[in-house]
């Protein structure tokens, strides 16, 4: 078994539901450990409307789950983009846009991979406080493998701007889930 750690988002639909629905499809092949807080962020890249300076679309719901899962990060990605899929994601439209669903694979174990398509840890990881604010929250101490830097470092480098927690950890309420409490 691997340790992962994968950050959800949502923007259009029922955001909540949403997220709820991916972390409940991932125990057909991973075991949920922890899941983050819930948090409001606002969008980062998409469509920009240039007229009202900011992005042109609805603030997202981000989390960011521990799962142990007994695949490869390919297997795993191909799992994943099949579950978004599942959730209402359809291909195409602009990069960063609306979403109803965003799984990404942060962290696998202490691996780093550069594949066609699959580069883990996630290339964006250290620029994002939407990933890693509740990053931070259910594992500040993990090290970034090729940066040697811990979660909660990289997070105190971005800060939490544009980042608002709207629920407690154990908002998602996942049957068998192993663990919804977070000790910080």
């Amino acid at each position: 078994m691997a340790s992962a750690y994968l950050g959800l988002g949502a923007n259009i639909g029922n955001r909540e539901a949403n997220l709820r629905l991916a972390l409940r499809g991932l125990f057909r092949m991973a075991r949920v450990e922890t899941v983050s807080s819930l948090y409001e962020t606002d969008p980062v890249g998409g469509p920009f409307d240039s007229a009202k300076g900011r992005p042109e679309q609805p603030p997202f719901y981000n989390a960011v789950c521990h799962i142990e899962t007994g695949l490869e990060p390919r297997p795993l990605l191909r799992f994943l983009q099949n579950l978004e899929k599942e959730i209402g994601r359809r291909p195409g439209g602009p990069r960063d846009g609306p979403r109803p669903i965003d799984i990404d694979i942060l962290m696998y174990g202490e691996r780093t991979v550069e594949e066609e398509g699959l580069i883990i840890p996630h290339p964006r990881l250290t620029e994002r406080a939407f990933v890693l604010v509740p990053l931070a929250e259910i594992a500040a101490d993990l090290r970034h493998p090729a940066l040697g830097k811990t979660v909660g470092e990289l997070r105190a480098a971005v800060g939490e701007v544009g980042v608002r927690r709207v629920a407690p950890a154990g908002w998602a309420k996942i049957e068998g889930m192993a663990d919804q409490t977070v000790r910080l």
